[in-house]
């Protein structure tokens, strides 16, 4: 039997200090990222490629948005744009202008609901092209695809990673569309390299829907106001007790 105390002194987890270790640096997967340090202290590292979709939930002002950057970072850190391409989505409008000199962008960020509707229906025929372009190719998915192409030095397909920041917005008002193209993806897009990473700060079944949580099975979890909203995230009660400040829980089927 194990009984976890919080430490009298809070310790800061740097990213520079986790993405410097040779298990981040070694690592053969391009959608490796950073998660954090588990309760003993080491760090600890996923691939979004595996996941292969990830849903982040936690109250305002928890960590949420900080892990997002981190997630994002780890990403930068060890790709270039024709490898890597991001569709950010931030009905807030302040935490991801940041990013919009990067080339990794396929857009500049999108604010409004209109145009996340247009970027999801885009990712849906982009998907489906892909497929059509590997089964030409008799590739099973996108990385045996990238090892097919550049032995004839052709143009690698790059993986595309779509992250919306504050879902709860966008299912507010144009909920039925917003919530078709995300499990639409999250269905079919692992094999072809596109990944979702779903953020929202108002974990409720409004939010998210039963068909997007079935979809997506990867999850983080910060503190969370009630046991009901952690049911609601994690199918478990738990997260309404963390500390705050980046204290998190990760449920994946790969653990």
């Amino acid at each position: 039997v194990g009984i976890e105390i919080p430490n009298k002194v809070r310790a800061q987890v740097r990213l520079r200090d986790l993405i410097s270790n040779p298990d981040f640096q070694n690592s053969a997967s391009n959608l490796t990222f950073v998660l954090g340090r588990d309760v003993s202290g080491k760090p600890l590292y996923t691939d979004l490629a595996k996941m292969p979709h990830l849903l982040v939930a936690g109250s305002t002002g928890t960590g949420k948005t900080i892990f997002l950057n981190s997630l994002i970072l780890s990403l930068l850190y060890q790709n270039g744009p024709g490898i890597l391409r991001f569709i950010f989505i931030d009905p807030k409008r302040v935490e991801f202008p940041v990013y919009n000199g990067i080339p990794h962008l396929l857009t500049p960020v999108i604010f409004d609901a209109q145009k996340t509707v247009n970027a999801l229906k885009w990712l849906i025929s982009e998907m489906e092209r892909r497929f059509d372009v590997l089964s030409a190719e008799k590739a099973r998915d996108v990385a045996s695809y990238n090892e097919i192409v550049l032995g004839n030095n052709g143009e690698v397909m790059p993986y595309i990673i779509l992250i919306i920041d504050e879902l709860a917005d966008l299912m507010s008002s144009r909920g039925r569309e917003v919530e078709a193209g995300i499990v639409r993806l999250a269905q079919m897009s692992r094999a072809v390299g596109i990944h979702l990473v779903v953020a929202t700060q108002r974990p409720s079944v409004e939010v998210i829907t039963g068909l997007i949580k079935a979809n997506i099975t990867s999850r983080v979890t910060f503190q969370v106001a009630s046991q009901v909203d952690s049911r609601t995230v994690l199918d478990m009660a738990g997260a309404e007790k963390l500390l705050g400040l980046g204290d998190m829980l990760f449920v994946s089927a790969e653990i």
